[in-house]
């Protein structure tokens, strides 16, 4: 092939920003002197996506992987096109007719259900809308209420940990990060005195990492709360924590504090471990939740005691996983939330390769592992195309400009690297103004309006 190897990238997350740069470096395509040309697409005008609309707002140090991600959309073999949504704006057959292969990096971006009666009440969240809601996401509402005094976190994973850190914590502790006024103003409003975390399984079984868990305890007037009767350790819960220096530190960390004595702070944040969710309380509203009590099963497992408790609680939101979303044109599969695929090469309803058509990412594999995880499941789909290069079928119209023009011509309002520089340059000045870093610039409409110089 003299001209480019043309590849497009829906979704411009870490998998699929992780995935173009191990395309630029890539031995095999530099040893035979394949030039590439990669488009990075995204429904969002700005890039990043689970770091810029999934990370709570104080965490700066998982933030920073934004500047490695700018260096990778930087390099002049990729181009990063915003504000051009899948299945709306795009259909399968246009992505090939301009690209030799397409890569799907769409991430998840649903909770997962809880088929518990009362699970629908007023009052009971997914934790991926508040997130959403926290982090200023374009597409959701800017009004949510914060409701009640004592509320209940269901998960014992980092987003469990993060949305009971930012219940918890005073708004006004979140004035130097990128939240937008309304966010501000939405949790200052709030009247929280109690969280709740309620994990199925032991202390040896959570997810959450050391670091999440001891950015519980720093936060000025919350005190973190774990109950000694929760402690129990089977041989299997010794043996992980003997194994795994992650399991051992949170061990570490929550027994010191099963142990030491109440500080008396205004604001208190209570793990409970050993108790699974069984039913939402409540008649028009979130009233309370009910939880059995669980005990080791001496192999990693659980099992059910028979014995209940309520809690009185005004809110519930869940955290126990996120899903994939369908994505348009390829099969699906819904009970894991994911697109069927063999080492990332997606496959038809008879489980054979669709020729130059690939996953990475959650979208792959489902919501597992850190954000960095995504560098190596990026590799082995980067690895598999490279290999099937010589089977694909040559983009009718592989010029970059044809992909713009078509975008033009039907009206999308597509933003780019630079106009994305605009947008990030202006959120700064934001930011300086009051002191700040970054200050997010929350509608759609005017994220565009920005970033595209149309004031």
């Amino acid at each position: 092939m003299t001209r480019p190897l043309r590849v497009g990238i829906v979704g411009a997350g870490p998998a699929g920003i992780y995935a173009a740069d191990l395309l630029t470096k890539d031995e095999t395509l530099a040893a035979d002197g394949t030039r590439l040309s990669i488009d990075v697409l995204d429904k969002l005008p700005s890039p990043y996506g689970l770091v810029r609309y999934g990370v709570a707002p104080d965490h700066p140090r998982i933030k920073q992987i934004q500047g490695a991600l700018h260096k990778i959309l930087d390099k002049p073999e990729i181009r990063f096109i915003g504000n051009v949504e899948y299945g709306v704006d795009l259909k399968l057959e246009d992505l090939r007719r301009h690209y030799d292969a397409v890569v799907f990096s769409t991430g998840s971006d649903r909770d997962r259900p809880l088929d518990i009666p009362g699970i629908d009440l007023p009052g009971s969240h997914g934790a991926a809308d508040f997130v959403f809601w926290y982090d200023s996401h374009p597409d959701v509402s800017p009004e949510w209420k914060v409701e009640g005094t004592s509320v209940a976190v269901l998960g014992a994973g980092n987003v469990a940990v993060d949305v009971a850190r930012i219940l918890a914590k005073s708004a006004d502790d979140l004035l130097s990060t990128d939240i937008t006024d309304n966010v501000h103003q939405g949790l200052k409003a709030k009247g929280i005195t109690d969280v709740h975390v309620f994990a199925r399984r032991g202390i040896a079984q959570g997810k959450f990492t050391p670091m999440e868990l001891r950015e519980l305890d720093k936060q000025p007037g919350v005190e973190v709360i774990v109950y000694p009767e929760d402690f129990e350790m089977c041989e299997a819960s010794l043996a992980a924590a003997e194994e795994s220096n992650q399991v051992k530190t949170n061990v570490k960390v929550l027994q010191n504090w099963a142990i030491r004595d109440p500080r008396g702070a205004e604001r208190r944040l209570h793990l409970h471990f050993l108790h699974r969710p069984v039913e939402v309380l409540g008649t028009d509203r979130v009233a309370g939740l009910r939880t059995e009590r669980m005990e080791l099963t001496g192999d990693g497992g659980v099992r059910g005691t028979g014995e209940f408790v309520d809690h009185e609680v005004q809110a519930v939101y869940r955290a126990i996983g996120y899903l994939g979303s369908p994505v348009a044109d390829l099969p699906f599969d819904e009970e894991r939330g994911v697109i069927p695929n063999d080492g990332g090469r997606v496959l038809d309803m008879d489980d054979r390769p669709i020729p130059g058509v690939y996953a990475t990412g959650w979208i792959k594999r489902g919501p597992v592992g850190l954000i960095g995880h995504t560098k190596g499941d990026a590799l082995e789909t980067v690895t598999n195309l490279v290999a099937d290069r010589d089977s694909f079928a040559p983009a009718e119209a592989p010029e970059p400009e044809a992909f713009t023009a078509l975008l033009s011509e039907r009206g999308v309002p597509f933003t780019l690297w630079e106009d994305w520089q605009r947008l990030e340059a202006h959120e700064e000045a934001l930011g300086e103004q009051q002191g700040r870093k970054r200050v997010k610039v929350r509608s759609r409409e005017e994220m565009t309006r920005i970033a595209r110089g149309e004031d």
